[in-house]
C-alpha cells in the first residue's frame, strides 16, 4: 500500500507551529516583565473621601511617575483600590478577595487605625507587606506592631511631642483637654499629657471631655471646659466635631484669652471646611502647602496640580510616599517574595516631597516630619502661617526604646 506524502498545507501548519513556538519561547521574557506588580489597596473610599480621594491621588501620582520611568525593573505597578467602608470586616474580606483572587504582593491603605489595625493583624497571620499609609495610631507599629507592618503617615507620639515641646514654653499652667472618645483621641490625651508633664512639671490638667465620636453637643462641652477656668485647652476633636466645636466656640467667644493647641487642624482637609470660620491664633499640626518653597515640594506641587487641577493636601503626599515606598523596596528586593520585601523595607530610605524619609528598621515607622505653626486667615479661607518643620527621626523615641513599647514583637 502506497503512502502519501505530507500535504503541502499540512507542512505549512508545521512550520507555522515550530515558528510560533520558537517566537513564543523568545518572546516569553519579556512578556513576563510586562506583567504588573499589584498592590492592593483598602480603604474608606465611601465615607471618608475628603481624605482618601487625596490620599488616592497622591497614589496614582507616584504609580504614574514610577511607571512613566519604567517601571519596577521593567514591570508596572499597578493599584487594586477596595473601599472598607470604614468597617474592619469589610476590610478584612476586601484583603482575602485581593491575596487570593488578585494575587497582590503588597498591601496598602487605612484611614482609620481600627481599621488598619485589623489589616496589621491580617499580614502577619497571611505573611504579606503591609504599609498603613494615613492612620496616625502608634499601636499600629508599636504596641500591637509586627514583622509585616509599616507605617507612613506622623504618629500621634509624633504629633502631640511636636505641640508639648511649644506648649512647655508658654506661660500656660493650667489645661484642659478635649478629644473623640475612642483610640485615636485616648492616645492623644494621653500622649500629650505625657510629653508635656515631663517637659514642664508643674502644670496641672484640671478638666476633660470626651464627647462621642461624631455626636458632640459643643455648648455643655464648652460649659464644662470653661468652668475650670484653665488657662489653654489641648484639642484633639476633628472632622464635623470640630467645625461645631469652633462654630459655637467663635460664637460665643469662648475661647477669648485662652491659648488653644490643636493636632491636626492645620491640615487642608480641616481648613477646607473651616474657611473662614478658621480660629485665629490656634497653635497646630498641619500641612502649609501654599508656602513650602523646597526643590522637591514644588516639583511636587506642580506635578500634583497639573494631573488634578487641585492643590495637594496631608493625605496626598502620604499617599505619594507609600506607594514610592513601596516600589523602592520591592526594587531593593529584586523580587516580589513578601519575606524579601519586608526585609527590604529595614532602613529604606526615599526621596520624598519633604525631603529623604527612612523606614526605621526598630518599627517599621517611617520619619516623616512634622509641620507645627499658628491658623490665620488669608482670602476668607485658612492658613498655617508662622510654621516649622521638625524632622521626624527626632520625634521618634531611640531604638532601644522602642524594644519597650514593641516587648517580644519580631
Amino acid at each position: 500500500m502506497a503512502i502519501s506524502p505530507p500535504s503541502r498545507s499540512l507542512g505549512r501548519s508545521r512550520r507555522a507551529f515550530a515558528l510560533g513556538t520558537v517566537l513564543a519561547f523568545l518572546c516569553a521574557p519579556a512578556a513576563m516583565a510586562q506583567t504588573p506588580i499589584k498592590v492592593g489597596d483598602i480603604n474608606s473610599y465611601s465615607n471618608q473621601a475628603p481624605f482618601t480621594e487625596p490620599y488616592r491621588r497622591g497614589a496614582e501620582l507616584a504609580i504614574e511617575e514610577i511607571n512613566t520611568a519604567g517601571g519596577i525593573d521593567g514591570r508596572p505597578l499597578q493599584a487594586i483600590f477596595r473601599d472598607d467602608a470604614a468597617k474592619a470586616g469589610d476590610a478584612i474580606r476586601q484583603a482575602e478577595e485581593l491575596t487570593a483572587s488578585e494575587g497582590v504582593s503588597v498591601l496598602a491603605g487605612g484611614f482609620l487605625s481600627s481599621v488598619c489595625l485589623a489589616l496589621a493583624d491580617f499580614a502577619q497571620q497571611r505573611k504579606i507587606p503591609f504599609v498603613c499609609g494615613i492612620a496616625s495610631s502608634d499601636a499600629i507599629v508599636w504596641g500591637k506592631g509586627n514583622r509585616y507592618t509599616f507605617q507612613t503617615a506622623a504618629t500621634t507620639y509624633m504629633n502631640t511631642l511636636a505641640l508639648a515641646e511649644i506648649a512647655a514654653k508658654l506661660p500656660a499652667k493650667t489645661w484642659a483637654t478635649v478629644a473623640p472618645n475612642y483610640e485615636y483621641g485616648t492616645s492623644n490625651i494621653a500622649r500629650f499629657k505625657q510629653h508635656l508633664l515631663r517637659l514642664r512639671p508643674d502644670v496641672i490638667f484640671v478638666a476633660e471631655q470626651w464627647p462621642a465620636l461624631g455626636k458632640i453637643d459643643p455648648g455643655p462641652t464648652i460649659d464644662a471646659l470653661l468652668a475650670a477656668q484653665p488657662d489653654a485647652i489641648f484639642n484633639a476633636e476633628f472632622g464635623t466635631d470640630l467645625v461645631r466645636l469652633v462654630r459655637e466656640a467663635n460664637t460665643r467667644g469662648a475661647f477669648k484669652g485662652k491659648t488653644v493647641v490643636s493636632t491636626l487642624t492645620g491640615q487642608p482637609e480641616y481648613l477646607d471646611t473651616l474657611q473662614d470660620e478658621t480660629p485665629e491664633g490656634w497653635i497646630v499640626t498641619g500641612y502649609p502647602w501654599q508656602s513650602i518653597d523646597t526643590p522637591e515640594h514644588t516639583a511636587f506641587r506642580a506635578a500634583y496640580e497639573k494631573k488634578f487641577k487641585d492643590y495637594p493636601r496631608v493625605a496626598s503626599i502620604n499617599g505619594y510616599m507609600t506607594y514610592k515606598a513601596i516600589a523602592a523596596a520591592i526594587k531593593k528586593a529584586g523580587s516580589t517574595d513578601p519575606e524579601k520585601i519586608v526585609d527590604a523595607f529595614a532602613d529604606l530610605t526615599i526621596p520624598t516631597p519633604f525631603g529623604p524619609i527612612t523606614y526605621r528598621a526598630a518599627d517599621n515607622k517611617s520619619t516623616i516630619p512634622v509641620f507645627t505653626g499658628k491658623l490665620a486667615k488669608k482670602d476668607g479661607k485658612g492658613v498655617m502661617v508662622d510654621w516649622t518643620v521638625i524632622d521626624g527621626a527626632k520625634l521618634l523615641p531611640s531604638p532601644a526604646e522602642v524594644a519597650k513599647l514593641r516587648p517580644g514583637k519580631p
